[in-house]
Formats: structure tokens, sequence, C-alpha cells
């Protein structure tokens, strides 16, 4: 199966299965409630699979060392990520949930402010990074991930990511970091 089908069928899922909640998790943001998509095995699997392409070239070898996902969703999307893209996976959490040793970041987000942590030692110096989350939204997520990655010495090569709300410009926050986005809204 081509790249091309791959992507296709994961933007299929996307449109089918994602669903909007009015005014949560407070009044004025409408929220995208991927949870039908991992409830639907096809569709789940459709997207893990486009998202890892962000993590190979284009002759399809793996050019990251390590997946990193953000709290919450992110998780759920990193980690079969990683193991179908055969490296491992860190998690990035918000603050006080990490047992070890940490870097932080304070970041602000749509509705609200928060904190960041990733062990010190979950990505090691020179690592390759692809960074994986549900939704785009500000990218102070994003950001605050990126700066997480780099004070572990690593580096943030990408970051994938099922949908993307363009008219917030988050790609903004990442810099030179390329953006893969299976469905821009």
């Amino acid at each position: 199966m081509g790249d091309r089908d791959v992507r296709d069928r994961a933007v299929d899922a996307l449109t089918r299965l994602v669903r909007d909640i009015a005014d949560f998790p407070e009044p004025g943001i409408v929220f995208k409630d991927i949870t039908p998509v991992l409830a639907d095995p096809a569709g789940f699997g459709a997207v893990v699979a486009a998202m890892a392409e962000a993590g190979r070239s284009a002759g399809g070898e793996v050019v990251v060392d390590k997946v990193v996902g953000m709290e919450a969703r992110g998780f759920i999307l990193a980690a079969p990520v990683a193991l179908a893209l055969g490296v491992g996976f860190a998690p990035v959490r918000k603050a006080g949930k990490l047992p070890h040793h940490t870097h932080q970041v304070d970041y602000a987000l749509e509705y609200g402010e928060a904190v960041l942590e990733l062990h010190q030692d979950a990505v090691a110096p020179g690592e390759r990074v692809l960074l994986v989350d549900d939704v785009l939204a500000t990218g102070g997520t994003a950001g605050a991930t990126c700066e997480l990655v780099r004070r572990c010495g690593a580096e943030p090569t990408a970051f994938a990511v099922l949908l993307e709300l363009g008219f917030l410009d988050g790609r903004a926050a990442l810099g030179t970091v390329p953006v893969s986005s299976l469905l821009t809204v």
C-alpha cells in the first residue's frame, strides 16, 4: 500500500469519526473528540500508520530515535506510532506526574496556563525525536514539548498531529520543526 493510500484511509477515518463537542472544556471552545476514532480498529490503525510516516524518510527508512507524546491524548497515539517505527516512547506530562528528575516548561494554551515535564533521561543527547499529539491549536503544548526535548540535548525533527486548527496558526510556535497534519480544519 502506498503512502497516499495510507494517508487517504486516515483522512477518511478522521472525517467520518471525529465529532465536535461545543463549549468543552469551557464556553466558546469546540472540542475535537477523537474517541470514536480510537473505538474503530480500522480507523485507529489507519491514523497510526499515517502518523508514523512523519518518522520515515521518503524512501521509508526510520529517521527518528524516539517518539514523544503529550498528555493525555497524545499518549494514546504516540505509543503505537513508536511501535510502528520500532523506536522508544517517552511521555510529556503535567507537573508532578513523573517520578524521576525532570525538566519543566511553563506554557500558555488556548484556555489557560500549565507546566509540562519530561524525564531528564527520557531522550538522549543527539537523538532525533518525533513529537506526536492529537490536535495542534495555538501551539503552546507543542512548543513547550520542543523546548523540553532540546533541554535533554535531543532534536525535535518533526511533529505529527491528527488535526490542525489552521485558523489558530499553531505552526508558528514550532519554528522550523516540520508539521505533518492529517486533517486541517
